[in-house]
């Protein structure tokens, strides 16, 4: 069952931890509270899975102490983020947003770098693609002395973020790095692991482990099989995955099971981004 004592992140927000624990997931998902202390109502950000949905929202529902759920949103469309969406709409009768109508219930998809008041406080979502194109950070400048920002799985609390290809890009996920650096040393609050000191530190962290594992997908391919770099001049998306595979032997030695496939699609973003931007 969820835990029933929330853990406050920050001084708006609060979280209550999905068992949901996994290679993929860490401890589980975050499902956060966010709104002013003393406000009457409260926005939920990542309902959680499927799994377990109804003992979850009894939790996250303790942990709002009798305030109103005003919205919930979606940080992105994976189902350990909104498997219990549906749970979470019929029990609170709050209307859902996402990037996209798909994950939208009563209201308008989400649009970047919109001002959304509520619960006494102001999120600005910020569209920022590469985990997947639908994903949305959440900005919230007046939360403590640099504020924070809900990064679903973008940034996550330990590790490093995967890029769910093709749905997801590396260019994408370049540019949203750089979004999330410019909001300065906001705290990081991610969907899964704890919070961080400074987005901009963290992200650019994020850009430095890209670009090495660019450089080290250069000298594969330039040390390897002629046919290797055909494939990925040729961009086919087909034998690109195939290849994906096989780096990714090589790259995660270690790694088995989903964990190996889910480096597949990271690194398959990072042979497309290099047969697209050759130069770079």
């Amino acid at each position: 069952m969820s835990s029933v004592v929330p853990r406050v992140d920050s001084h708006l927000t609060s979280s209550v931890l999905a068992e949901n624990p996994s290679g993929m997931t860490l401890e589980g998902t975050n499902t956060y509270l966010i709104g002013d202390p003393g406000a009457d109502s409260v926005v939920i950000l990542d309902p959680g899975p499927a799994d377990m949905a109804e003992e979850h929202v009894e939790a996250v529902l303790a942990a709002a102490e009798g305030r109103r759920v005003e919205l919930i949103l979606v940080s992105h469309h994976h189902g350990d983020h909104t498997g219990a969406v549906e749970v979470f709409a019929s029990r609170t009768g709050a209307p859902v947003r996402g990037g996209s109508p798909e994950w939208s219930r009563g209201a308008a998809p989400l649009v970047h770098g919109e001002r959304i008041p509520a619960a006494g406080v102001v999120l600005t979502a910020w569209h920022t693609p590469g985990h997947t194109s639908d994903s949305f950070s959440f900005a919230l400048p007046d939360d403590g002395a640099a504020g924070s920002v809900l990064t679903g799985d973008t940034i996550l609390g330990r590790g490093t973020t995967m890029l769910d290809h093709p749905d997801g890009t590396l260019a994408d996920y370049l540019r949203s790095l750089e979004t999330l650096i410019s909001l300065g040393d906001a705290t990081v609050l991610p969907g899964h692991g704890p919070a961080l000191p400074s987005i901009a530190a963290v992200a650019t962290q994020y850009r430095q482990h890209r670009q090495q594992r660019l450089d080290q997908l250069r000298t594969l391919l330039q040390e390897g099989d002629a046919a290797d770099r055909e494939t990925v001049h040729a961009r086919d998306p087909a034998a690109l995955e195939d290849l994906a595979r096989r780096l990714a032997e090589t790259i995660y030695p270690d790694v088995t099971g989903i964990v190996r496939a889910v480096a597949g699609k990271t690194v398959a973003a990072h042979l497309a981004y290099l047969a697209h931007h050759p130069g770079d």
